[in-house]
Formats: structure tokens, sequence, C-alpha cells
């Protein structure tokens, strides 16, 4: 079973002073009281967020209690507004279980020196329907609500490493502008990751469309931080490379069997996504006018640190 390694102490020392996270445990359990105070005070927002991933939010958010507040509102929007990402959660369905077998997207259980997590991104080259985009986001979305449990301790943020070997222009066509545009609201707005770095390999003029065609929904701060590497070499002075999957000259295993684990680490949390089903933003409740998925492109922050 796959194991995300929690930063060691010395590792602890620094993510602490990054994250701004406070000393004492009591300050931190201030901070989650305070969250869950004003949960309280939102009549459209449920209230079953339990302490660890309200920590993981708070880390996120470099403990600023109202970028918290703000994440939080998001997280239970999008899951009433965009139910093609958040509705019917379960790996064991066969449209999302086949996800993982020609999408290979594990989140690797290793840690940078500096306490940052790598996900892997490739495929595997195959003909796939529009619809099946929708499911391989909801995927993704489900490995960032498990990890929002089993980040326990924190991280210095994540690394984005994507494969574009197969990228061609008949995959990308299958690709709406609507659906990636949900999807990176999601991310960047409903999530509390830190896109540190992202790194792409075996580059080829496809990229540069794809590129293109993201562009407008990722935040300019983590427009400057993607690299282009020509080779694997290029890589390694980026990222350390026994934390690698194997195929790419590191230890951290095969990817198709990295990505099983993770399908069985899914099916572990298939009751709490099942109970999560009614968990999202009653907006007939909410103070002042509703939010709908109409009105996804006024959501995006702008860009922070």
């Amino acid at each position: 079973m796959l194991e995300l390694m929690q930063p060691t102490p010395e590792m602890r020392v620094t993510i602490r002073d990054e994250l701004r996270e406070p000393e004492s445990a009591e300050e931190i359990s201030k901070d989650v009281a305070a969250i869950r105070e004003w949960l309280n005070t939102q009549p459209h927002l449920p209230k079953d967020m339990d302490d660890g991933r309200l920590r993981t939010f708070l880390r996120g958010c470099k403990f600023s209690l109202e970028k918290v507040k703000k994440k939080l509102d998001m997280y239970y929007t999008m899951r009433n507004a965009v139910p093609e990402f958040f509705a019917d959660r379960n790996i064991s369905r066969p449209e999302l279980s086949l996800v993982l077998d020609y999408v290979l997207c594990p989140t690797l259980p290793g840690l940078t020196p500096n306490g940052r997590r790598i996900t892997f991104i490739s495929a595997i080259d195959c003909d796939f329907q529009p619809s099946q985009v929708n499911d391989a986001m909801k995927v993704a979305l489900m490995i960032g609500d498990v990890r929002l449990a089993e980040e326990s301790t924190g991280i210095a943020g994540d690394i984005f490493i994507l494969d574009a070997a197969v990228a061609s222009p008949t995959h990308f066509a299958k690709f709406s502008p609507a659906v990636v545009k949900k999807f990176f609201i999601a991310v960047q707005e409903a999530y509390p990751v830190k896109v540190k770095e992202v790194h792409v390999i075996n580059v080829s003029p496809i990229v540069d469309t794809i590129l293109n065609f993201v562009k407008p929904f990722i935040k300019e701060k983590i427009r400057n931080r993607i690299k282009f590497h020509s080779d694997l070499e290029s890589l390694y002075k980026c990222v350390p490379k026994d934390l690698l999957p194997n195929e790419y000259g590191g230890k951290a295993g095969k990817l198709n069997d990295l990505n099983q684990q993770w399908k069985e680490k899914l099916s572990e949390y298939t009751p709490w996504f099942k109970a999560q089903e009614a968990s999202k933003s009653n907006e007939s409740l909410r103070p002042g006018a509703p939010k709908t998925s109409d009105e996804l492109s006024e959501w995006m922050e702008p860009s922070g640190n």
C-alpha cells in the first residue's frame, strides 16, 4: 500500500518557517477553532470537515485565516457548481477505474530535500472520448482530496512533472476550454495546493499549442514556474533523480505499480467519498446572491505568493 513519506524533523523546521506555521500546537488549534467558528456562521456551507483537513488548508494558505475562508467557500461551491467533477466519486466505477489504466498520474511517495512532493503525469497513447476528460479530472481531484487527509504534517509545496511524449493534435482536440477552465479554477482556488515547480519533458511542437491553450486559465506565478527539458539529465538538475519512477532513472517504483497503489488507496476512501456526496454549498442559503457555474470566470483570485 502506498504511504506518503512525511517530512523529517529537520525538514519540518524549514517547512514550518516557509508556511508561517505557529510553533505551538495550541496556537494551531486556536486557528482551527477560529475557522470552525466561522463555518458555523455560514448557513450555506457544510460543517463536517475534520481538524486534520482544516490544518492542511491552514498550511496551504500560510495560516492566513481570510485565505482559508475563501478556499473553503470555493471548495464546497465547486462541488455544487461542477458535479461532473465531484459527483459519483467511486473508483470502482468502470469509467473511473479505466482512467488509471491510460493516465499515469501518481503522486510519488518521497519528498525532495526541501520538503516538496512530486506528482508525475504521463499517459498511454490511446483513443479516448471527450467525456473521459471529465473522468480523468475527477480522479485527479479525488487524489487531491485524499492528500488533504494524508499530508498530515505539512509539506513545502508541489512539483508536477509532465511527460508529453504521447501528446498529439488528436488528443488535444478532445479538451474543451470550458472543461479545462473549470479544472484549473478548482485546483487553484478550491484546494490548498502550492505549485512550486512544473517540469515538462519529451517536448514536441504540439506542447507549445497546448501551453498557449491553457495559459489563460493558469495564474501568472505558475506560468513563470514552468520549465521545459530537452533530456532527463536536464530534469535531474532540478529534481532528485532517485525520487523519480524507475522508468525515468529513479527508485520510486514503476509507474504502473504506483498508479495501481493509488487506485487501491482511492478504493479505501470509497466510504468517505460516498459520505461527501451531500457535502457541498447550498446556494439557496448563501447570504447575498447565489454562485453558479456561469460565474466561474469571476472566481479566479489574483496571483499571490
